[in-house]
């Protein structure tokens, strides 16, 4: 099952004792700094959780699954995650 932002806003709550506004503040604060970051290039580093690396990927061929024509794909920017070593261990168990 996967974590929502809703799950994380009521984490936040329960940690700290603040408010669910406050929670919710401070959760769309902290998403919107971090879309501005990557939305400008720039990589995001998390200590001890991973890092968030934009790279570049070159426009290349591709194929319509529904029709098999075959399509040229634009070059463009995607976000890719490095987890950090003290994640690994923690995932890992």
């Amino acid at each position: 099952m996967a974590l929502t932002k809703n799950d994380i806003i009521e984490a936040i709550m329960k940690e700290t004792g603040i408010s669910k506004r406050k929670s919710i503040e401070t959760v769309e604060a902290l998403l919107e700094v971090i879309k501005e970051d990557l939305g400008g290039g720039n990589d995001l580093l998390v200590s001890g959780f991973g890092k968030f690396c934009v790279k570049e990927k070159d426009g290349r061929r591709g194929r319509n699954p529904a029709t098999g024509e075959s399509i040229q794909l634009r070059s463009r920017r995607v976000v890719v995650f490095k987890c950090s070593g003290k994640l690994r261990e923690k995932v890992d168990g």
